[in-house]
């Protein structure tokens, strides 16, 4: 597979943004972490052992804790500065180094999307699940950033004739469900959250995402040096198109949500094909009673 993302330019652009924190930058997170504590609620079963994979932050970790659903939780990165010593499994980025079966529950936020081999990730975290264990995921999918992304095209196109990417190129929710059951899930789901966060202009935006660690990490990205023009230019553009009447900015983050379990005997199954025993056609022709 050819390798889209530059993965420890990703690392190194998280790792700036932990060391040069900025307040309330990190909303995507907590909205990730608050939908996580609403989907575990709502799953009636302890787990023993669970792992967050790769969250950047200890929200998911205290999320998983204040459950009261999990005995032992071990938190996964890609690099020590995001755990501190001592304090978790430090492993490259886009692997699960758990023994199969060592797992019952596996939680992932905001990190798939810069991971270069999703099916492979996916099909790790399935492997190291006990039968009936829980996978739950998030990562920004298609949609997000698009109004930057039709900026940023635009003006680099006027300017210079053509354009290198610059934004992610983010997987779709249905993509995503197929990627479930590739890995060999099952009752897989996914479903996607739009969230539209507002900006004085793109400037605030880039400053944004500089902050969670969000920039460009994509191999193919450019390496002329970005001007002022540039910039200037997709501002404009950005105005034109995607402001509302106060002149702020709109910016979409597309939140896609995975969820999926390990085969179990126990799991419900869907019936064979023919083998019920009332017709749709008979229930729908039925005369309704009053």
């Amino acid at each position: 597979m050819q390798p889209l993302i530059d993965t420890e330019l990703w690392l190194a652009h998280k790792r700036r943004a932990l060391a040069h924190p900025i307040a309330g930058a990190d909303f995507l997170m907590q909205r990730a972490a608050e939908d996580l504590a609403d989907r575990l609620d709502a799953v009636e079963r302890r787990f023993g052992k669970a792992a967050a994979l790769f969250c950047q932050t200890p929200a998911a970790v205290e999320v998983i804790a204040a459950s009261g659903k999990v005995g032992d939780i071990v938190r996964v990165e890609a690099d020590e500065a995001f755990v501190g010593p001592g304090n978790g499994v430090v492993t490259p980025l886009e692997t699960v180094p758990f023994e199969a079966e060592s797992l019952d529950l596996v939680v992932s936020l905001l990190s798939l999307q810069a991971m270069n081999d999703i099916p492979g990730v996916l099909a790790q975290i399935r492997r190291s699940l006990r039968p009936d264990g829980l996978f739950l995921g998030a990562f920004a999918g298609a949609g997000t950033l698009a109004e930057l992304r039709e900026s940023l095209l635009t003006a680099e196109t006027e300017l210079h004739g053509g354009a290198s990417p610059r934004v992610l190129p983010f997987t779709d929710v249905r993509d995503a469900g197929a990627l479930l059951q590739r890995a060999g899930l099952a009752l897989p789901v996914a479903d996607v959250e739009t969230v539209t966060v507002r900006y004085d202009s793109l400037f605030s935006l880039a400053a944004d995402l500089r902050a969670m660690g969000e920039t460009n990490p994509l191999l193919d990205r450019s390496r002329r040096p970005d001007t002022r023009r540039l910039f200037a230019r997709a501002a404009e553009i950005y105005a034109e198109r995607f402001s509302d009447p106060d002149g702020r900015i709109r910016a979409s983050f597309s939140i896609v949500w995975l969820s999926g379990w390990a085969p179990d005997a126990s799991q419900q199954k869907p019936l064979r094909p023919g083998s019920a025993k009332v017709s749709l056609k008979a229930i729908l022709e039925k005369p309704a009673e009053r």
